[in-house]
C-alpha cells in the first residue's frame, strides 16, 4: 500500500518527485536548455543534474541581409547546480503505463 501512495502525483511538484534519478528536460531563461540525470531539488526548483547536456540557442541578425542566423552551442557538464528562479519548463522522462 505504501508504495502506491508514493507513486502517485497529487501535486506538481510530487511529478518531480518521481523523476529522482532519472533523465529529465529542463528549459531555462535566456534560450537555454539541459538534459540531465535529477539527483536532488527543493520547493524553490533548485536542482542538482549529472551528466548534463546544455543547449544554448542564440539569434544573431546578418548585418548586410538582415537575416537570421540561429546558432546552438551545446556541452556537457558533470554536475550542475541549476538555480529556480532560472526555470521556466521541467518535463520527466515519458512514462508508458
Amino acid at each position: 500500500m505504501a508504495s502506491e501512495e508514493e507513486s502517485t502525483v497529487k501535486e506538481p511538484l510530487d511529478l518531480i518527485r518521481l523523476s529522482l534519478d532519472e533523465r529529465i528536460y529542463v528549459k531555462l531563461r535566456s534560450d537555454r536548455e539541459l538534459r540531465g540525470k535529477l539527483h536532488a531539488y527543493d520547493q524553490h526548483l533548485n536542482m542538482i543534474l549529472g551528466d548534463v547536456e546544455e543547449i544554448i540557442t542564440s539569434v544573431e541578425i546578418d548585418d548586410e541581409t538582415y537575416e537570421e542566423i540561429v546558432r546552438t552551442t551545446r556541452r556537457t557538464v558533470p554536475f550542475l547546480f541549476v538555480r529556480g528562479d532560472g526555470v521556466i519548463l521541467v518535463s520527466p522522462p515519458l512514462r508508458t503505463a
